[in-house]
């Protein structure tokens, strides 16, 4: 990221009002851009989801007990138990 002075890019006036907000300090202004959502890019929230359902899943439909998911998935009880009553 290329720092500029900001007499190069904005008008005087403007200059003027963000001086009375943050004079002398250097001031980060972000893209327009929206940011993705967690794991869009990645396809993590998408596996995760999937794998989330696969547990309640077999849970509800399998019978399998909470441990036994616990071990199946490497997850602790306590996430099985997060992910079955969410």
């Amino acid at each position: 990221m290329k720092y500029r002075n900001a007499t190069e890019l904005f008008p005087a006036h403007l200059i003027k009002e963000i001086q009375k907000y943050a004079s002398g300090e250097l001031v980060y202004i972000p893209k327009r851009e929206e940011r993705n959502g967690w794991g869009t890019k990645t396809g993590a929230k998408a596996y995760y989801s999937a794998r989330n359902e696969e547990i309640r899943w077999k849970y509800h439909h399998d019978k399998i007990k909470i441990p036994e998911l616990a071990k199946e998935y490497s997850l602790s009880i306590e996430s099985i138990k997060r992910i079955l009553y969410k």
